[in-house]
């Protein structure tokens, strides 16, 4: 399940206490973003179910995206234990990603 980001404070928490955590950073106008999304959600939910998603929409919250210096849609951050571990923007395939995760993922959750 996404669940949606809509402030800095509210950032700050959910990857200061979170082990693991992808934050999702689009806005409605970008098309890319809307087919993306839902299969990010499908290989955290099959492969990685220990990461929570969340979605900032970089129009409606543009404080959190300047505090983490977003420049372009779609971004992922990738927090694990509170440290951005993966940063990817634009062109991401669901593959890279999931190569990207495994190690970070095995290192901390185990099989």
């Amino acid at each position: 399940m996404i669940k949606d980001i809509t402030n800095l404070d509210q950032f700050n928490e959910i990857t200061d206490k979170e082990d693991a955590t992808l934050i999702y950073f689009s806005h409605e106008q970008c098309n890319v973003c809307k087919v993306l999304k839902p299969k990010i959600a499908e290989l955290l939910t099959s492969d990685y179910s220990k990461i929570s998603m969340y979605y900032a929409d970089t129009v409606k919250s543009p404080e959190i995206a300047a505090q983490h210096s977003i420049f372009s849609v779609p971004t992922i951050l990738v927090f694990f234990a509170g440290k951005e571990s993966i940063r990817k923007s634009r062109n991401i395939g669901v593959d890279e990603l999931a190569n990207l995760l495994n190690r970070p993922y095995q290192l901390i959750f185990g099989n």
